[in-house]
C-alpha cells in the first residue's frame, strides 16, 4: 500500500478515529495528536506489511498511541484504566458505516464558537475532513506554520476552556449549528471561488465541503437549513465543469455549455432542496433556490429573472448583508434593466458597505457599460481588477475593460 492508499483510508475513517478516542479520553487534543500519529506510522509500515483491515488497523493504532501517551502522564491513571478496559468493543467488531453522535459531537467541537473562525475552518478540514496540514495551507494560500499554529492554538484553546465533548442540549443545539454551517459554507465558497491565487475554482476545497456537509445531514436529518446548505453546494458544484476553459480561464455564464453540467449533481441538489423546503427556506435555503433557479433554465435568457429577484429580497429580509444587495442588483438588471440596478449599486457605494471589495466596482463597470457611459465603465473595471486578488478573475476584467476602448 501507498501514500495514495493511507491518505485514502485517512480521509474515510479520520471524524470517526479522532471521536472515538476523544470520548474515550476526553481530550480533544490527545485523540487528534495520537490519530495523527497513527496515520505515519501507517505511512511506513503499510508498503511493508499492508494490513488486512486498514481502517481497523488505523483504530487500533491510534488507540494504542493514545494509550502510551496517558500512562506517561500519571494524574491520568483513571482514564487508562476506562481505555483499557475489556469490554471495549473489539476493533474488528466496529461498523465502518456507523454515523453516530460522536461524529457529530466531534463537528461542533471543532466549530466551537470559542475559537476564532480561521481556527474552526482549520480544525474542522482536519479533524473532521482529515487533510493534512499542508493541504489545508494550499487550499487557503497561507503557510504551512499558519495553518498549523491554528490548529494548535485551537486545541489549547478548547482545552483551557473546558469545551466537553458532546452533542450540545437541544436547547442550545439550533444556536450552536449556525456557526457549524458557516464553516462549511466558508469552505465551500473559498472552493467555488477561490479569493486568490491562479484558479478561479478549488474544487477539491469545494468537495470536501459537500462531503462534510452530507455527513451532516445524515447526522441531523431533521435540520432544514443542513439540508438547504448541501443542497446550495450540490447545485453550485454541478457547474464547476462549465466554469473554467481549457486552460483555467474563467466561462462567463452566458458562454457556458451547460450541457456539461452534472446533472446528476443537479438531481441531488434539488433533491436535498425538497427537503429543506417543506420547514420554510432559512439563508442557505434560499440561496439553494436560486442556484436551482439558474441550474434547471436552459440558458440565460430563458433563466427565470424575476423569481431570482424575489429570492434575493427574501434573503435580504433573512439575513441582510451588501453582498446579498449587490447580488439583487444583477439579477434586477437581467430582469428590468441596468438602470434601477444600478441605483441599488450606487446606493452601495455612497454607504461604502463593501470598501475594498472588488465586486462593487465589478458590477458597477457592468451596468454602466449597458447604459453606454464606456469610459466610466472602463474607469469601474480597472478599478476591479486593481482591488481583485484571484489572477484569474483579473484577467477577466482587464480583458472587459480593454474592449471599451
Amino acid at each position: 500500500m501507498d501514500a495514495a492508499a493511507v491518505e485514502a483510508v485517512w480521509r474515510i475513517e479520520s471524524a470517526r478515529i479522532v471521536a472515538a478516542l476523544t470520548r474515550f479520553t476526553g481530550d480533544f487534543g490527545l485523540a487528534e495528536d495520537a490519530a495523527q500519529e497513527a496515520v505515519a506510522e501507517a505511512l511506513v509500515s503499510w508498503p511493508l506489511s499492508p494490513p488486512a483491515n486498514p481502517a481497523g488497523w488505523l483504530r487500533a493504532t491510534a488507540r494504542r498511541r493514545a494509550i502510551d501517551t496517558i500512562r506517561r502522564r500519571a494524574a491520568l491513571q483513571d482514564r487508562y484504566a476506562l481505555l483499557a478496559a475489556d469490554d471495549e468493543p473489539a476493533v474488528e467488531d466496529a461498523d465502518p458505516d456507523r454515523i453516530d453522535d460522536d461524529v457529530l459531537a466531534l463537528v461542533f467541537t471543532s466549530c466551537h464558537p470559542v475559537l476564532s473562525p480561521e481556527a474552526r475552518v482549520a480544525l474542522t478540514l482536519r479533524v473532521v475532513g482529515g487533510l493534512t496540514s499542508e493541504e489545508i495551507a494550499r487550499a487557503f494560500l497561507v503557510p504551512v506554520p499558519t495553518v498549523q499554529a491554528r490548529i494548535t492554538r485551537g486545541k489549547k484553546t478548547i482545552a483551557a476552556a473546558g469545551v466537553p465533548f458532546e452533542v450540545p442540549p437541544a436547547d442550545e443545539r439550533k444556536a450552536r449549528l449556525g456557526g457549524v454551517l458557516s464553516v462549511l459554507y466558508v469552505i465551500f465558497t473559498e472552493g467555488s471561488t477561490a479569493t486568490s491565487g491562479d484558479r478561479l475554482v478549488r474544487p477539491d476545497v469545494a468537495y470536501e465541503a459537500i462531503r462534510l456537509a452530507r455527513t451532516l445531514a445524515a447526522l441531523l436529518p431533521a435540520e432544514p437549513e443542513v439540508h438547504g446548505l448541501l443542497a446550495l453546494c450540490e447545485l453550485t458544484a454541478a457547474r464547476f465543469p462549465a466554469r473554467t476553459g481549457p486552460d483555467g480561464e474563467p466561462v462567463l455564464l452566458e458562454d457556458q455549455d451547460r450541457r456539461t453540467w452534472d446533472h446528476a449533481g443537479i438531481h441531488r441538489g434539488l433533491a436535498a432542496l425538497a427537503k429543506a423546503a417543506p420547514h420554510g427556506l432559512g439563508p442557505y435555503g434560499l440561496q439553494a433556490a436560486i442556484a436551482a433557479t439558474h441550474a434547471t433554465a436552459p440558458s440565460v435568457d430563458e433563466t427565470d429573472w424575476e423569481r431570482i429577484v424575489v429570492l434575493y429580497e427574501a434573503l435580504g429580509r433573512v439575513a441582510p448583508s451588501p453582498v446579498v444587495e449587490l447580488n439583487r442588483a444583477v439579477a434586477v438588471a437581467m430582469a428590468t434593466g441596468p438602470e434601477p440596478a444600478l441605483a441599488i449599486v450606487d446606493e452601495l457605494v455612497a454607504t461604502d458597505r463593501l470598501p475594498g471589495s472588488h465586486l462593487v466596482p465589478t458590477v458597477r463597470g457592468e451596468l454602466l457599460a449597458r447604459l453606454g457611459r464606456r469610459p466610466e465603465a472602463r474607469a469601474e473595471l480597472e478599478l476591479a481588477a486593481r482591488l481583485c486578488s484571484n489572477q484569474r478573475e483579473r484577467s477577466v476584467l482587464l480583458r472587459k475593460a480593454a474592449a471599451l476602448d
